[in-house]
C-alpha cells in the first residue's frame, strides 16, 4: 500500500466554503488512486486534511481530480490549492483558485509553468488540449459595434462564469455605492433641476462632503479660469496622452506671429518657438462631424477644436491660440488669450468639452478597458492555466469582464449613463471610439516609445510621464525576469504556439487586424515578448490608474469638465456674456447625473488588489516568486519617491502611486 496526505485549502473570498460532497483523485504517472471522499463541509480560510491510500506508489502526481456533489441544495465551492506529499516525502502543490458548482469533476495540474513543448506525458497534452477546447467554447468573441474591438459574448452580468464575476464584497460595494451616492444627490435636490445653474459659485455646491475626496475639486474650482491650470491639466490631468509637439502649424489652424506675440515673451518669434520645442497642439479631429444628441429635447452642440500651448522660460505651459473647428474662416475666429474674457473662457471651455469626449470615449473606454477585456478574452481562450504567461497576466485581468458587460449595459449603452448625460448621440458615440482605435497604433501603448513620438520627453512638471516611465521600467524588469526563467533563448518564442495563438488573438479581434497599426501578429524574440506583455501589463494598471482614478477630482467642477454644451461654438467674438456662458453648460440634473458616475469610476471599492500583490500564489517555483518580491520592492520605492515630490507640492500627483493602482481594470 502507498499513503498519500493531501490538503484540500477552501478560498477565502465570502461564501467559498460549502456543504456539498467533495471527492479526490490523485493522478500519476504510473496510474491512479481510488476517488477518496473528503470529510464533510469545508469553510473558508480552512484546510482539510486527508489520507489516499492505493496500492501500488503513483509515480510522480500530475494531476489531481476533484469531484463535487450534492443531495438537494446547491452550494458553490471555491478551491484555493491543494497539496499532495507523496510516501517518499516529495510534495506537490496544485494552485486551483476556482469555483466548481453544480455536479462537476474537474482536473487541476501541478503548479510548475509549462510551454506546450514542456509536455512530455500524453495524459498532460491531452489534458491543456481539453481545458482550451472548453475555454474557447466558454469565453468566445463578438462584435458590439462596427469597427470596434470585439468584447465577450454575453448580454449582462449574470451570463458571466462565476470564475469572472465581482466577490461578492465588491458586488455588494459597488452596489451600495451607487445608490448611496444617487440618493444623496437626490435629497439635496440636483436631480430633479432641469435647469441651469445660478451662478458659477453655485456648482461648488454639488461636491460631495461625504465622498472625503474634495480637496482637488475645491482647487480647480478656484484655478480653472487660470491658463497655467489648463495647461497644466493636459500635462497631468485625466487626459495626459493628447499633447504633441509643434515643430509645423497645420494649414487647418493659421495662427499667426502677429496673434500670439504678445504671449511668446520678448526677444522671440512663434517659428523660434517651434524650432526649439516650446509650442505643443492639441487637436481634437476626431470629434469632426460627430452627431450631436438632444438633452431634454434641447439640441446639443459638439465641437472639433484645435488648441496651441507655449512652454515659457519658467516652464508654465499656457493656451496662446484657440480655434473651435477643423475649417478655418470668418466663422471660425481662432481665439487669444488677450480677448474679452468670457470669450477666451468659453473658448477654453469648449476645448475642455472636447477633451471630455476625448478622455471618456478613447483615452479611458477604448484604450484601457476595452483593450483590456480583448487581452483578457484571449488569454483565456489561448493560454491554459499551467502556461506561465497565463500566471503571470491573469491577476491583471480580474474582474475586467464584470466591469466592462456593466458598462455595456448600464454606461455606454443606448440610454445608458453616457447617452443621457453628453452631448453626441449614441450613433455619435460609436463613431468616435471607431476613429479612434483606427488612430491607436502599438507605438501609442508603448510609454517611452509613445513619449517620444509626441515629443514631449523634455517639458517639465510633466508627473504622468515621469511617473509612468519608472512604472513602465520596474515592470518590464519583472516581466523581463518571468520571460528569461521560461524562455531561454528566441526559438522558445516562436516555437510556442499557445502563445502565438494568443498574439494573433490580440491582433485579430483587438485591432481588426490592422497591420497598420503596427501590433505585431506574432512575436520572434525574446525582446519582442517582453515588450508585449509590458504593454500589456502597464495598459492594465498603470495606465488605467492614470486615466480613471482622477475623474472625481478634475471634472466635479463643472465648468473644468463639461459633458455638453447647450449653445453652438461661437462664431463671432464679443458675443459671450456670464449668462450666456451658464445657459451653454450642462443643466443642474445633467451635472449630477455625470458627477455620480464620475464619483463611482473614481471610488477606491473594497476588494481591491494593488499592482504587484498577488496573493493567488499560481507560480510555484523559487525564482518567479523572487522576482515579485523584487518587483515588490521596487514599486514602493517608487510610492516613496512620489509621495516625497507630493509632500512639497501644491497640488499633489498621485494617480500613478502604486498605493493608488489596482493590477487590473476593476472599476
Amino acid at each position: 500500500m502507498a499513503t498519500y496526505k493531501v490538503k484540500v485549502a477552501t478560498g477565502d473570498v465570502l461564501e467559498a466554503g460549502t456543504i456539498n460532497s467533495i471527492y479526490i483523485t490523485l493522478v500519476g504517472t504510473r496510474g491512479e488512486s481510488p476517488q477518496t471522499a473528503m470529510s464533510y463541509k469545508f469553510l473558508p480560510r480552512t484546510v482539510k486534511e486527508q489520507t489516499v491510500k492505493c496500492k501500488q506508489d503513483l509515480g510522480p502526481i500530475v494531476l489531481v481530480r476533484l469531484a463535487k456533489s450534492r443531495l438537494f441544495l446547491e452550494d458553490a465551492w471555491f478551491c484555493k490549492e491543494v497539496h499532495v506529499t507523496a510516501p517518499d516525502g516529495t510534495a506537490y502543490r496544485f494552485p486551483c483558485y476556482q469555483w466548481l458548482e453544480g455536479i462537476t469533476t474537474q482536473e487541476f495540474r501541478e503548479g510548475t509553468g509549462k510551454k506546450v513543448s514542456d509536455d512530455d506525458l500524453e495524459i498532460l497534452k491531452e489534458h491543456r488540449r481539453k481545458e482550451l477546447k472548453a475555454r474557447q467554447e466558454a469565453y468566445q468573441w463578438k462584435n458590439y459595434a462596427e469597427g470596434w474591438p470585439c468584447c465577450l459574448n454575453v448580454d449582462s452580468i449574470f451570463d458571466l462564469d462565476s470564475n469572472i464575476q465581482f466577490s461578492c464584497t465588491r458586488a455588494s460595494s459597488f452596489k451600495g455605492l451607487l445608490i448611496y451616492q444617487a440618493a444623496t444627490h437626490l435629497l439635496s435636490g440636483f436631480l430633479t433641476r432641469p435647469n441651469s445653474w445660478r451662478s458659477l459659485d453655485e456648482m461648488r455646491s454639488i461636491f460631495s462632503r461625504t465622498h472625503g475626496r474634495d480637496i482637488v475639486p475645491e482647487y480647480v474650482a478656484s484655478h480653472w479660469q487660470e491658463d497655467d491650470f489648463f495647461g497644466y491639466q493636459f500635462l497631468n490631468g485625466n487626459n495626459p496622452i493628447i499633447i504633441r509637439n509643434c515643430t509645423v502649424l497645420p494649414e487647418k489652424f493659421p495662427v499667426t506671429q502677429e496673434m500670439v506675440a504678445d504671449f511668446l515673451g520678448r526677444g522671440t518669434t512663434l517659428g523660434k518657438e517651434m524650432k526649439e520645442g516650446r509650442i505643443f497642439i492639441l487637436d481634437y479631429e476626431v470629434l469632426q462631424g460627430i452627431p450631436a444628441g438632444t438633452i431634454h429635447g434641447r439640441q446639443q452642440y459638439v465641437a472639433a477644436p484645435l488648441c496651441l500651448l507655449h512652454q515659457d522660460a519658467n516652464g508654465h505651459l499656457r493656451p496662446i491660440a484657440i480655434q473651435l473647428s477643423q475649417m478655418p474662416g470668418p466663422t471660425s475666429p481662432i481665439f487669444l488669450p488677450s480677448d474679452d474674457e468670457w470669450d477666451w473662457l468659453l473658448a477654453k471651455t469648449w476645448v475642455r468639452n472636447a477633451d471630455f469626449y476625448s478622455h471618456q470615449v478613447i483615452t479611458h473606454l477604448l484604450r484601457t478597458h476595452l483593450l483590456g477585456e480583448v487581452f483578457a478574452v484571449a488569454t483565456l481562450r489561448q493560454l491554459p492555466t499551467c502556461h506561465p504567461l497565463f500566471k503571470l497576466l491573469i491577476p491583471h485581468f480580474r474582474f475586467t469582464l464584470h466591469i466592462n458587460t456593466l458598462a455595456r449595459t448600464i454606461l455606454i449603452n443606448p440610454g445608458g449613463v453616457i447617452d443621457k448625460g453628453s452631448g453626441v448621440t449614441h450613433e455619435g458615440l460609436l463613431l468616435i471610439l471607431q476613429r479612434g482605435l483606427e488612430k491607436v497604433t502599438y507605438t501609442s501603448l508603448c510609454l517611452p516609445e509613445d513619449i517620444q513620438d509626441r515629443g514631449v520627453s523634455f517639458i517639465p512638471n510633466y508627473h504622468y510621464r515621469d511617473d509612468g516611465m519608472s512604472l513602465w521600467e520596474a515592470i518590464k524588469r519583472f516581466v523581463s525576469g518571468i520571460v528569461a526563467f521560461y524562455y531561454k533563448d528566441n526559438a522558445a518564442v516562436q516555437s510556442d504556439v499557445e502563445l502565438q495563438a494568443w498574439v494573433k488573438d490580440i491582433f485579430t479581434n483587438g485591432f481588426l487586424g490592422r497591420t497598420s497599426s503596427g501590433i505585431p501578429s506574432s512575436l520572434k524574440t525574446v525582446a519582442e515578448l517582453n515588450k508585449f506583455i509590458t504593454m500589456v501589463m502597464f495598459t492594465c494598471s498603470a495606465q488605467h490608474a492614470a486615466v480613471n482614478n482622477g475623474q472625481y477630482d478634475m471634472g466635479a467642477f463643472l465648468p473644468n469638465a463639461p459633458s455638453s454644451m447647450r449653445h453652438p461654438p461661437p462664431e463671432k467674438k464679443g458675443k459671450a456674456f456670464l449668462q450666456h456662458f451658464l445657459d451653454t453648460l450642462p443643466e443642474v440634473d445633467t451635472t449630477a447625473n455625470i458627477l455620480v458616475a464620475l464619483i463611482l469610476l473614481s471610488s477606491r471599492l473594497e476588494d481591491i488588489m494593488l499592482l504587484g500583490h498577488y496573493p493567488e500564489e499560481r507560480f510555484t517555483e523559487a525564482e518567479p516568486r523572487r522576482l515579485i518580491r523584487a518587483f515588490q520592492s521596487e514599486l514602493e520605492d517608487i510610492r516613496e519617491r512620489i509621495e516625497e515630490r507630493n509632500y512639497r507640492a501644491e497640488l499633489r500627483y498621485n494617480y500613478m502611486n502604486p498605493h493608488e493602482i489596482e493590477n487590473s481594470i476593476s472599476i
